[in-house]
């Protein structure tokens, strides 16, 4: 934890206030996180139900909404904490380098997860009120994520709380709301994704690994260190494959599932892009690429399981 003078700080003088400020403050790379469970619980829905497009819609907007608040709320508290500085690099820092006022970046977060508590009174109605106390988990989750006096991205549990909230969660929510329940077949089908939801938090913290060392978090690739946090990440890549493979043998999936191979090209740049590096600009891409790979597993997935309804 830094002293609490850092949390004086002021941002600095903003230059520019166009819309990629706004957008950039989303962190649009993560959000591939919220809406590729939507679309994988929608489409493994399509074997069981007609799917209602207006739930399909509210569950979409209101899971970006929520990932798109919980990098806002982890915006604010890394300035507070005075984790953010001018020169860090990634696609956070609307506060410091944008002056955007702190205070308009936490009413704002606070505004989505108004939004997308309105829009899960919606689903409720439609489907159980139970998901009104899950989405309430869920919201504080995404809160406690980097806010709270011991938050969750200081712990080795963020990719945990990351893949299981952001990943087989989303997806079975998705899928209840069209089918009224929860299959073996999802919850199988959704342990894939929420490994990759969670290797996003894991290359993240790989590529922060110095600054956070130094601002005291123990974040999973700090505990076991930076090379064996890479070995991981290669790992949580693996065993997403495998487990795929896994199901479709078994025949609790269409081999057309395994449509989600042609991602693997992007999972191998995103492991090799660690390898060797120490510097966070350098790190980039091979970040970047983990987030691609999830989201062309995800629709590649999403595919598979439309083709094999079709079919």
């Amino acid at each position: 934890m830094q002293p609490s003078l850092q949390t004086e700080r002021r941002p600095s003088v903003s230059r520019r206030r166009d819309w990629r400020v706004w957008w950039r403050l989303t962190r649009p790379h993560t959000l591939t996180a919220a809406f590729v469970p939507v679309c994988i619980g929608t489409a493994l829905a399509f074997h069981e139900t007609n799917i209602r497009v207006s739930l399909f819609i509210a569950m979409l907007v209101a899971s970006l909404l929520i990932q798109a608040a919980t990098n806002m709320f982890n915006e604010y508290y890394d300035f507070k904490r005075g984790l953010d500085s001018p020169e860090s690099v990634g696609i956070g820092g609307a506060i410091v380098r944008e002056g955007v006022h702190p205070k308009t970046v936490l009413n704002l977060a606070i505004a989505f997860f108004a939004i997308a508590t309105l829009i899960g009174v919606y689903i409720c109605m439609n489907s159980s009120w139970w998901l009104a106390l899950i989405g309430s988990i869920c919201m504080a989750a995404g809160y406690f994520y980097t806010g709270g006096p011991i938050p969750i991205a200081y712990t080795p549990f963020g990719e945990l709380a990351a893949g299981f909230f952001m990943g087989l969660l989303i997806i079975l929510i998705s899928f209840f709301i069209q089918t009224g329940e929860v299959t073996k077949t999802a919850i199988l089908i959704s342990v894939p994704i929420a490994i990759l939801v969670g290797a996003i938090l894991l290359a993240n913290n790989i590529r922060d690994f110095d600054g956070d060392k130094k601002n005291g978090r123990k974040t999973l690739a700090i505990l076991v260190g930076r090379h064996n946090a890479i070995r991981i990440l290669a790992g949580m890549f693996a065993v997403s494959f495998v487990w795929m493979i896994g199901l479709a043998f078994f025949h609790l999936v269409s081999f057309w599932t395994l449509l989600v191979f042609f991602s693997v090209p992007k999972a191998i740049a995103a492991a090799k892009g660690f390898i060797g590096k120490t510097k966070p600009i350098e790190m980039m891409p091979a970040m970047k690429a983990t987030a691609q790979t999830n989201t062309q597993f995800g629709f590649l997935l999403a595919i598979g399981l439309l083709i094999s309804h079709w079919l």
